[in-house]
């Protein structure tokens, strides 16, 4: 694993932008995840230790407002999001 120009940062060739880093990803079905992003291929979103938003844990902004001062709460430890299912992906912070 090379570094990148960045100290600190580790570099990771052949990887996607996003890989390593904290993501939304919204659902057409109304659910949203929140998980580190670890690639995006035919099948889906690959996503690390993910925080589920389905509705009842309350409003949608409160829950990312919380997973962004104390962390993601863990309800998985891997979530493939199917490629069907995704609406939008973006930076949680």
């Amino acid at each position: 694993m090379a570094q990148s120009p960045e100290a600190g940062f580790a570099y990771h060739k052949n990887r996607q932008e996003l890989h390593g880093v904290t993501v939304v990803v919204t659902g057409v079905s109304g659910t949203t995840w929140v998980g580190r992003f670890h690639e995006q291929n035919a099948e889906g979103v690959v996503l690390k230790d993910v925080g589920i938003h389905d509705g009842s844990a309350g409003p949608l902004e409160s829950w990312l407002d919380k997973s962004r001062k104390f962390g993601i709460r863990v309800d998985e430890r891997v979530v493939v999001v199917p490629a069907r299912e995704v609406v939008g992906i973006e930076r949680l912070i």
